[in-house]
């Protein structure tokens, strides 16, 4: 490691630095605006000067931009030479010229970095007196607020919408002291990572439209971390409340998975905790329904489930501990999956691919690492955006790698890389079927259906290795790209297969596994990725449970069935005429759920539940990695419980005991280990309950958290008493310990002087590294280096049929999410339901665009507009999935189509 000077002391710093990310990893106060580092370098605000020496006797030394001058042995410079510190004062000076005096309403007030690094340079005086430069804001949608006249032009925004994210339609305009950032006229922002504006910007330019509607000073935010629940990426986020409802969820830094960034879906959609369409009450269907008190309901349950046989339904979307504890309530051989036995298959064929330890399971991080990405059939960008962003940042790596090699570039130069590399792209191979926003950075896109993706990818394997098995009747643009991709793919060091199941298609699953696994096998680091539906399908799938159509046939079997399940509307994941089959065979229905729907309807007991804010939790996500999310704040009302804690207390009145449980969640994991060993070490995914640092423990609130006092003063004059929570290592005030805590129960990222999110740094490792401690979450899939088994048989090549079409979902990436869809901002972006066609078969049926169709779907009729795609494959019928009030069908099956 080098060894520079900073103020004549000597420090061991790591090479390839550059001297601002060495002085911040170092734990030393140098102020920055531009600089990112995820964004890297351009040099653009001037703020991060210092003086550079030539050796010990230079007494003059030269101004450098500290975030463009590398580390190198021995060099000396110096943060607090006074011509620096001066010049670094004239700078922000010079760039507040303009900027308005409005910090007390300013929704970025007191968690600014412009604020920040203001009194960290010593500027305090405003000897500007005449007009400032005025602009107008934009409309910029329902998600991000525009306001204009507080740039400092730092070009943050641009840098990361355009270049990071691959925006189009923001952009900088004019020159000088003139530029503006914003679209070419008001609109919506279309790209699906726009919300990461509000971080990315030092000021408060950009800034969270939702959290304006209830805003609250950081300070003043309960928080707590948590993880996404809105796919099965499970990006860290840390969760905000104050007035017992949730105001924002901001991003938490994980080097492993979302890093400093996440999707629109995940960090708006969660104002579903606040809906008018939670449930509060519990309620009794005794015509009419109606609420009761927690008493009532007990005597209704206790008679209940004392008479006839019980199963439970479990839920992709419901904790480890919900679902465990349900398990546990009715029996092992009681217990199903909530989703359907198609889904419920290809999901086995995952766990079974994973847990054989052949293949490695990718994090994003892994994904960003790679010099080679072939997506087989997933839609990523809309079923896991924040997968899509990481592999737009591979193909822009993989493009910068030549440059850092050839001319020695470091990768934090991001402005001299960008000029070599041009339009030069990574390779990326995305075979969907239709076109996608990645297509733009891939170096080679295919459409197909689902079957012609399981061919190419068992043809490309036999390209590699002859050995492996070869389709059958294959024609020359099949063999064409399987041996273009196959070259490619024998050339990458760190190859990453990315494949999933909304496509259906089990061939597809199985050649995406052969590709990773001969990979792996000849010696190169290879990653595959199967993206689930949601999340915490992982981690259901792992326990190993019969699928709903088993339940079906279960009921079938006696009419005396009590039916209990958990946080899952099955109108969304099975057709609707199985499950109004499967209610009219059930004796009686208990539903724990937070929101009302479908399913919510038929519950003869209906039981509030905790949303993930109010409660703790584990989930796995798609890679296997298990994390906990912690408890935001208490709902107001105490019947809202969370799941496992409802279901433990149903076991005792099952076993009619009315003494109370104490279980805390880390118990409850260490069950689920002893029962079912494929989830060893999950219980050490964060502290125990009872963790506590020199005595302390770990505030929720920070140290500058106000109000406390007269929050309640409504209800009574003096303090109340802090409230207790037994089931975490975090307490709900001020007080606590107030170093760095464990990295998996982080609340908030603050530090001395730095009250904004830049304050990370302080919890790194170093600049964009793993977090002190390691990064949260346990991988429960190990690679073991055995020999894998190949799956031998390709599929046929797929024909189109008579009048029929193969009926497949489409997903959209901010409307098909269950709970995001009670988000009101993204209901706005979210599409009515519609069907797709291609342009071929639009032909055959006489449509034109915007035509009505209606389809039949196990006996049900739909009538929907249809779009034409001609990309898409002919004899395929794609439906919009997953949109608030549709109906889930019978995926990849044959269906008949008939113009309006």
């Amino acid at each position: 490691m080098p060894v520079i000077f900073i103020d004549n002391i000597s420090y061991n710093v790591k090479a390839g630095k550059n001297l601002l990310e060495a002085s911040l990893a170092l734990g030393l106060d140098l102020p920055y605006f531009c600089w990112h580092p995820a964004l890297g370098s351009v040099g653009a605000c001037r703020q991060c000067a210092v003086k550079v020496f030539k050796d010990e006797n230079d007494p003059q030394g030269r101004l450098v931009m500290s975030c463009m001058e590398e580390v190198k042995e021995g060099l000396r410079f110096s943060i607090n030479d006074k011509t620096a510190t001066a010049f670094r004062e004239q700078v922000i000076e010079w760039l507040m010229t303009n900027h308005p005096h409005d910090c007390p309403v300013c929704d970025e007030g007191g968690s600014c970095h412009l604020q920040d690094m203001t009194v960290m340079t010593g500027h305090d005086y405003r000897r500007y007196r005449f007009k400032k430069r005025t602009y107008r804001n934009q409309y910029l949608g329902p998600l991000v607020h525009h306001e204009m006249n507080r740039c400092i032009q730092c070009y943050r925004c641009v840098r990361y919408y355009r270049d990071y994210a691959g925006g189009k339609d923001l952009d900088v305009f004019a020159a000088h002291n003139h530029v503006y950032f914003g679209r070419e006229s008001d609109g919506v922002l279309e790209s699906p990572f726009s919300g990461n504006l509000a971080e990315v910007c030092p000021t408060g330019v950009f800034t969270d439209k939702t959290l304006k509607e209830h805003y609250t000073r950081k300070w003043d935010l309960t928080m707590a971390p948590s993880v996404c629940q809105h796919c099965s990426v499970g990006c860290n986020t840390i969760a905000g409340e104050r007035y017992g409802s949730l105001r924002c969820i901001q991003n938490r830094y994980n080097s492993e998975v979302n890093g400093y960034f996440l999707c629109d879906r995940g960090r708006y959609g969660y104002e579903f905790v606040n809906s008018e369409n939670r449930v509060t009450k519990p309620l009794l269907r005794n015509r009419p329904i109606e609420a009761v008190s927690e008493q009532e309901l007990n005597n209704h349950l206790q008679v209940t489930l004392s008479t006839g046989s019980l199963i439970g339904i479990g839920s992709p979307r419901a904790s480890m501990e919900s679902n465990f504890a349900l398990r546990q309530l009715v029996g092992v051989d009681n217990f199903y999956q909530g989703i359907s036995e198609d889904e419920a298959y290809l999901l086995r064929k995952i766990i079974g691919v994973l847990s054989s330890g052949t293949v490695h399971s990718a994090s994003l991080k892994e994904i960003e690492q790679a010099d080679a990405v072939l997506i087989l059939g997933e839609d990523i960008w809309n079923t896991a955006p924040r997968m899509a962003l990481s592999v737009l940042q591979t193909v822009r790596k993989m493009a910068a790698a030549d440059a850092t090699l050839q001319l020695k570039l470091p990768q934090w130069n991001d402005a001299a890389i960008k000029e070599f590399v041009q339009q030069e792209k990574g390779f990326l191979c995305n075979i969907t079927l239709l076109n996608s926003p990645l297509d733009e950075v891939a170096a080679s896109t295919l459409r197909m259906a689902p079957d012609d993706m399981a061919r190419l990818g068992f043809a490309i394997v036999n390209q590699m290795d002859a050995s492996q098995p070869a389709v059958d009747n294959p024609d020359d643009n099949l063999l064409y790209h399987a041996k273009s991709i196959a070259a490619v793919l024998q050339e990458a060091k760190r190859p990453v297969i990315i494949s999933g199941v909304s496509v259906c298609n089990e061939g597809v699953i199985n050649a995406a596994y052969n590709l990773a696994a001969f990979l792996t096998s000849s010696g190169k680091s290879a990653g595959l990725c199967y993206v689930v539906p949601e999340c915490n399908s992982m981690g259901l799938a792992m326990m190993q449970a019969p699928s709903f159509d088993k339940a079906v046939r279960r009921i079938e079997e006696t009419t005396d069935t009590t039916v209990i399940l958990i946080e899952n509307d099955l109108y969304r994941s099975i057709p609707s005429e199985e499950v109004e089959y499967f209610f009219k065979r059930c004796k009686n229905l208990i539903v724990l759920d937070s929101l009302f729907h479908r399913t919510t309807e038929k519950a003869q007991a209906l039981i509030p539940v905790a949303s993930f804010a109010e409660g703790d939790g584990t989930i796995v996500n798609y890679e296997g990695r298990a994390q906990r999310f912690y408890q935001v704040f208490m709902p107001s009302n105490p019947l809202i419980k969370e799941t496992w804690r409802w279901l433990k207390e149903l076991s005792l009145l099952r076993l009619q005991k009315s003494n109370g449980h104490n279980l805390h969640p880390d118990q409850l994991l260490a069950e689920l280990e002893t029962a079912l060993p494929q989830f060893s070490g999950i219980n050490q995914t964060a502290p125990a309950h009872n963790f506590s640092i020199h005595g302390e423990r770990i505030p929720r609130e920070p140290h500058r958290y106000s109000g406390r006092t007269a929050m309640l003063a409504n209800q009574h004059v003096s303090e109340p008493k802090p409230l207790q929570d037994d089931d975490s290592p975090l307490s709900f005030t001020m007080e606590g310990y107030k170093g760095i805590p464990p990295s998996s129960a982080v609340p908030f990222f603050w530090a001395p002087g730095w009250n904004s999110v830049q304050a990370v740094t302080r919890y790194q490792e170093e600049p964009g590294g793993s977090l002190k401690g390691g990064d949260p979450g346990i991988k429960l899939f190990d690679l073991n280096g055995k020999q894998p088994t190949y799956f031998k048989e390709p599929p046929e090549a797929f024909h189109t049929r008579q009048e029929k079409w193969l009926l497949l979902p489409h997903y959209h990436v901010l409307g098909s999410g269950e709970l995001s869809s009670y988000t009101r901002a993204l209901q706005e972006l979210s599409p009515a339901p519609y069907a797709i066609l291609s342009a071929n078969d639009a032909k055959r049926l006489a449509l034109a665009g915007g035509a009505n169709i209606r389809l039949s779907v196990a006996g049900k009729n739909y009538t929907l507009p249809v779009q034409l795609k001609k990309e898409l494959p002919d004899g395929i019928l794609l439906v919009t999935a997953g949109l608030l009030g549709a109906d889930s069908m019978n995926w990849n099956s044959w269906i008949k189509v008939e113009k309006v």
